[in-house]
């Protein structure tokens, strides 16, 4: 428990500093507040759309957004990783075409999927989905690359093949590998939520940040990126949970 407790606190430290200094610098004078709002500004623009409904409407339409695109981009990029990371023929038929997409910068993607999808959900879940698939599936099929040859060896002299073979010495070998994927592509998702509600969205967080850019609310534009941070590091923590109990399952 005190373990936790220092980890907690020490955590806490540096955006404490952060806060403080923000504070300062933002009250003395130094910077003007059009450019740097104090926490305060911040605070109550919260209030003001919370209390119009718009703050928490905001957080639970780009979270939704943002899982629904990362469960399909992680379930596609761990069933592809799985093929090209066990099969030498999925490796050479998938790698240099997946290598190549990987490549295309995400704000490429959403004119043309506007204009196969429309600017409704669907383009933007693809979207995320598109940013979430490729860290799982690259970490998923360079780790089955590299599992120890003498493990599959000593799995095969117990008799072990196929899905048995899979589930009792590559599985295991790889979960803290797959977690990591799942971290980075989670991550990755809310990158690419921000670059669609950005161009094509009248709600969200990413919308809360361009509308308020042209309209020079900044108070606005730093609670949309606190916001941000701070769902991001939540969301980040419930695959930490995830992790644990893997880790504890599988390997």
């Amino acid at each position: 428990m005190n373990r936790r407790w220092f980890r907690i606190v020490g955590g806490a430290l540096i955006p404490i500093a952060l806060l403080a200094a923000w504070q300062y610098v933002s009250t003395s004078g130094l910077v003007a507040l059009s450019m740097l709002p104090s926490p305060e500004m911040v605070w109550l623009a919260a209030v003001d759309l919370a209390e119009r409904g718009l703050l928490g409407l905001y957080v639970a339409i780009s979270t939704q957004r943002v899982f629904l695109g990362f469960a399909f981009g992680a379930v596609i990029g761990l069933a592809v990783g799985a093929v090209v990371g066990l099969s030498k023929l999925g490796d050479i038929l998938l790698s240099p075409t997946l290598g190549g997409i990987r490549a295309v910068p995400s704000l490429a993607w959403v004119p043309l999927l506007i204009l196969w999808f429309g600017i409704g959900e669907d383009s933007k879940v693809i979207l995320i989905a598109i940013g979430a698939f490729f860290p799982v599936y690259t970490i998923v099929a360079s780790s089955l690359r590299h599992v120890d040859r003498h493990l599959l060896e000593a799995g095969r002299a117990f008799g072990l093949r196929g899905f048995r073979l899979f589930g009792a010495v590559q599985l295991p070998a790889v979960v803290p590998s797959v977690v990591s994927a799942l971290r980075l592509a989670l991550a990755q998702a809310w990158l690419f939520l921000v670059a669609a509600e950005l161009i094509a969205s009248s709600m969200g967080l990413g919308f809360l940040l361009n509308d308020s850019g042209q309209n020079g609310r900044i108070d606005r534009i730093f609670l949309a990126i606190i916001t941000l941070a701070v769902l991001g590091k939540l969301s980040d923590a419930l695959i930490g949970l995830f992790e644990r109990w893997a880790i504890k399952r599988w390997a």
